[in-house]
């Protein structure tokens, strides 16, 4: 602007105190209600107050920094700015009225006067003030002028249609506009521009420029308002038709229902109930229960959220099978084949099945015990479980507690819950479809406990031949007969099943197989399966004896056959590359020669034989929940002061059992007046009273990450120490389980069936065993047994002389 359009008013002041605006400009001659916020914004009104009440509003170029209040006050948010975040333009403005409002800001009625633009600052603090310049509209007359303001008005009389902010009175109000710049300022204040668009309106003081953005802002506005009316017809539009056609249909289904053509959905769920309860054949107490909640069904309407609720419940009741039940098939050859053909061996667990179909044939009502199938990962158990339906003629259901940590997967959530549904017992009699299917337990042994409950505590009910026969769900609250169902639960360790769990089934431990029979398996059932799986013919791939058996010693040596399953898919699916892609022709030959082609480095290598080569180093058995396995007690001498130094593992009661073992070790050795050979230079032969001062002993047991507990290696680190001291090194293919007690008694352990199959499979020939478990050999099949040489042993004296040779090393 010029300094030509200058007006020097006066009575308006020279210099304003200014004040930032946080919402669309006011315009000369309008009146506007403003917020002012804590800060510089206060000062600067209390000034204005002083003079002429007169103060400059000013739009920000961006948002300007609001500091937060102190904590624990009352107060609002300061503002905080400055010259280089206004513009140089703006409105003045009358204060008309100042309200002080409780968190410290001014409510003020304010009254437009004349625009002005910012001349010279003259300071930042405590508020901002500066000498301004008014400026008079321009062009305030003339035809195209007031053309441009009808098309403003013809604009506003349409919009007034739809848009609230332009009401008669405004129209009024427009009328009666001392000018046409002041009809411009009128209609743009209440349009409401915001941001630049709205800076660049207060500068432009040329009316006939005026007019024309306001015409832009007004056409903006229509189009919007058309917009907004479109959609508003639209959703008109279809709410009607939705309304319409309900109404049609309802006055559709009374016609029916008056001439008797048709029934209402209520009706028609009502009568559908009614048939299946019909056919359910529900014992009296259920069927009190259903009639009960179906005339309830009858008297709730169908868009209240309790009518599906109870309709969920009486379809449950009637879905379940309460009297229907498969008939048994009890002829046990017919049995004795099913369980033949899919599983090797296992030789007390078919003899089990067979014993309980004999006792049904003869005693019809009798339920029998549950099962408990306990053995390491991949010898058959859930596969048995099958196998043990599909001999009894029964339908088979099996689900996984692995994991499981609220109770109400087993019984079931109440009614009230939202999504509530039965346990997993009655989930599975319903999809078996039967009152007496074969229900699997799989990983018993891995249930947790949280804060949901404990899914243990929940079984006990279920397991109990005196309790099942009228288990409660939760959900269905009604008692249902569960003596009919087999429950066969799997584990592979039941150190962690809850005693009163375990009391309640019977336990049939499935040991691991052995080399002779892993062999018999892969040839009869792993290899045919894998070939078949992958498209192969049975002669597709041929597998020579000698690869065979390096497979499942050196690649798959574990007690069941689940490693070996997945070495031959691996060798399937090369072989079946190689036939599509035509490289080899069928069949496929694999050679012990070149297994490493196809499988990679071997993953196991006998040990024995090169750890047995030194004085202090003994062959032990160990028992675990994947199955037995073989381990070596090392120790060695170091000058020290009499330690023992203990590493890889042990366990509380594996720790005293060495000390135990040492404490008899020096007791015999002092006995027996033998001297020991110091380590060092020298190698002096010392008695064992000085040798034991002057020496620490470092016994360790490989394989260090992994935990290793119990006294069953007592004899065994008992030898190790007896070899090292008297340098009678461990005899070839030699292995030992046994407690240890103070007075040198070797005391019985457990686990003896998987240790000795563990022996087998490591290439162990002799092994010795505690007096006390002599018994637990006949519970080993005699095949097991082949090739093993066996020793009772009462004292650890007797496991030196059969351990240990009689050569010293020097």
């Amino acid at each position: 602007m010029g300094k030509d359009l200058v007006v020097v008013n006066p009575q308006l002041p020279s210099v304003l105190p200014l004040l930032p605006l946080d919402s669309s400009p006011v315009l000369p001659g309008l009146m506007a209600t403003l917020q002012v916020p804590r800060g510089k914004s206060i000062a600067a009104v209390e000034r204005a107050m002083n003079e002429k009440n007169m103060v400059g509003l000013i739009l920000p170029k961006k948002k300007l920094q609001v500091l937060p209040p102190p904590k624990d006050s009352n107060e609002s948010a300061e503002v905080k700015y400055d010259f280089s975040h206004l513009y140089a333009k703006g409105v003045s403005a009358r204060v008309l009225k100042k309200i002080h409002m409780p968190d410290g800001t001014l409510t003020l009625l304010v009254h437009g006067v004349q625009r002005f633009e910012i001349d010279s600052t003259i300071q930042s603090d405590p508020f901002l003030s500066a000498t301004v310049l008014y400026y008079e509209d321009l062009n305030t007359k003339d035809d195209e002028i007031e053309a441009l303001a009808r098309s403003v008005i013809l604009q506003v009389r349409q919009l007034s249609e739809t848009n609230p902010f332009f009401t008669e009175d405004m129209r009024l109000a427009m009328i009666n506009t001392p000018s046409r710049g002041s009809l411009a300022d009128l209609v743009a204040f209440a349009i409401g521009p915001r941001g630049s668009e709205a800076q660049a309106y207060v500068e432009t003081i040329d009316v006939k420029e005026r007019l024309l953005k306001l015409l832009v802002f007004l056409r903006r506005e229509q189009d919007l308002s058309n917009l907004q009316k479109k959609l508003s017809t639209e959703v008109d539009q279809r709410v009607n038709k939705i309304q319409r056609e309900f109404f049609l249909r309802e006055q559709l289904k009374s016609i029916k229902k008056e001439l008797g053509l048709e029934e209402d959905e209520k009706s028609r769920e009502t009568k559908s109930l009614k048939e299946k309860i019909a056919k359910a054949q529900l014992p009296e107490h259920a069927l009190k229960v259903v009639n009960e909640e179906l005339q309830k069904l009858q008297t709730i309407p169908e868009a209240s959220p309790e009518f599906n609720l109870t309709r969920n419940y009486v379809d449950w009741l009637v879905s379940l099978p309460w009297s229907h039940g498969s008939k048994d098939n009890l002829n046990l050859n017919h049995a004795r084949k099913i369980l033949e053909k899919g599983h090797y061996g296992l030789e007390k667990i078919k003899d089990r099945i067979l014993e309980f179909l004999a006792v049904r044939r003869l005693q019809p009502s009798f339920q029998g015990s549950i099962l408990c199938f306990v053995g390491p990962p991949g010898v058959g158990k859930t596969s048995l479980g099958k196998s043990i339906a599909e001999s009894l003629g029964r339908e088979f259901f099996r689900f996984s507690l692995g994991g499981m940590r609220d109770e109400a997967e087993i019984k079931g959530h109440r009614r009230t819950y939202i999504g509530a549904m039965p346990g997993k017992v009655l989930q599975g009699l319903k999809r078996a479809g039967t009152h007496n299917p074969v229900i699997m337990l799989d990983e018993i042994d891995k249930l947790g406990t949280s804060y949901q409950g404990d899914p243990a505590s929940a079984l006990l009910e279920v397991l109990d031949p005196e309790q099942n026969s009228s288990f409660l769900d939760h959900y269905l609250d009604v008692p249902f007969d569960l003596s009919k169902v087999l429950f066969i639960a799997t584990a592979n360790s039941v150190s962690t099943i809850p005693p009163a769990l375990l009391d309640r089934m019977e336990l049939i431990e499935i040991p691991g197989y052995t080399l002779e029979e892993k062999e018999q398996i892969a040839l009869d059932y792993v290899i045919p399966r894998s070939l078949e799986k992958h498209g192969l013919g049975k002669a597709s791939v041929q597998l020579s004896k000698s690869a065979l058996r390096k497979i499942l010693r050196d690649y798959a040596r574990e007690p069941g056959v689940r490693s070996f399953q997945q070495a031959m898919n691996r060798i399937a699916r090369r072989a079946a590359r190689l036939v599509v892609e035509k490289r080899k022709a069928i069949p496929i030959v694999l050679k012990e020669e070149n297994l490493e082609d196809w499988l990679g480095p071997q993953r196991f290598f006998n040990e024995v034989a090169v750890r047995s080569t030194q004085a202090g180093v003994v062959t032990g058995l160990a028992w675990t929940p994947n199955g037995g396995d073989i381990l070596f007690i090392e120790a060695i001498a170091l000058e020290g002061k009499g330690e023992l130094k203990l590493t890889g593992q042990m366990g509380e009661v594996m720790t005293e059992s060495a000390r135990i073992a040492l404490s008899h070790v020096r007791k015999t050795l002092s006995e027996q007046g033998v001297k020991l050979r110091a380590v060092g230079v020298e190698k002096k032969l010392l008695p064992p009273s000085e040798w034991f001062q002057k020496h620490d002993i470092h016994l360790h047991i490989p394989a260090g990450a992994i935990p290793k507990d119990g006294p069953s290696a007592g004899i065994t680190m008992a030898s190790a120490f007896y070899s090292l001291l008297t340098g009678r090194m461990a005899k070839h293919r030699v292995a030992m389980t046994g407690e240890l007690s103070l007075v040198g008694k070797v005391l019985p352990v457990g686990g003896i069936k998987e240790k000795v199959l563990a022996a087998k499979r490591a290439g162990i020939r002799t092994i010795v065993l505690p007096a006390l478990n002599k018994k637990d050999l006949k519970e080993i099949p005699a095949r097991h047994l082949l090739g093993l040489k066996f020793h009772s042993v009462s004292q650890v004296e007797d496991v030196f002389r059969l351990a240990l040779s009689q050569e010293r090393t020097s």
